[in-house]
């Protein structure tokens, strides 16, 4: 077999350096990929036309369908990365409209796929307020009930009030009282409570 020149060992030192380092760059970002799901890059892809907002792009996990309605510029069913938050979603529906409430709903909750996202308007909030406070008896829907409504029940102060509606925003709704269970300080004596005072 005949030596390799000095000249041809440089070459191939040097084409072995590059191939290393291209691995070393390619497996070092697909760690990074796999590593921080939850990392947020700014993209204008995605976005709707008139909204001035750029999409979000998230690594890792499936994109949510989700209906913003409301006091939005823009209603309608939007594709959002997966991690997008509420504020995102109503960024995207063109961002909220005049007279838009958005103090009563929890812009940092975590979107889930089929969620619907209602921002009311002040004149909404401020009825749906005088109709708790004159229907305090009857039974509260579940998947509408205000922190005000929560706290009317006993044995829920205003912090479990706002865990039950931090629950019902981060799964995207709750389809039975007895999920209920799985927030913090709800006992037995307040699962009772909260079943003789809540509809799903």
């Amino acid at each position: 077999m005949p030596s390799l020149s000095r000249s041809q060992l440089v070459v191939y030192a040097a084409i072995a350096v590059a191939l290393l380092l291209i691995g070393a760059r390619w497996i070092r970002g697909a760690s990074e990929r796999g590593s921080d799901p939850g990392g947020v890059a700014f993209a204008s892809e995605g976005a709707t036309s008139g909204s001035g907002a750029g999409g979000i792009e998230v690594s890792g996990g499936e994109d949510a369908v989700v209906h913003v309605a409301g006091a939005v510029r823009d209603p309608g069913v939007y594709r959002l990365p997966a991690g997008a938050r509420v504020t995102d979603a109503v960024e995207r529906a063109g961002g909220p409209a005049a007279g838009a409430s958005l103090d009563a709903i929890n812009l940092a909750a975590r979107l889930a796929d089929g969620q619907q996202v209602v921002v009311p308007s002040k004149a909404a909030s401020a009825a749906s307020a005088s109709a708790s406070v004159a229907a305090t008896d009857g039974p509260i829907s579940l998947g509408s009930a205000t922190l005000e409504q929560l706290d009317t029940i006993e044995g829920i102060g205003p912090v479990t009030a706002q865990d039950i509606l931090d629950y019902r925003d981060e799964h995207g709704g709750l389809s039975s009282i007895e999920e209920l269970d799985e927030v913090s300080g709800i006992g037995p004596a307040t699962m009772d409570a909260l079943r003789e005072r809540l509809q799903p």
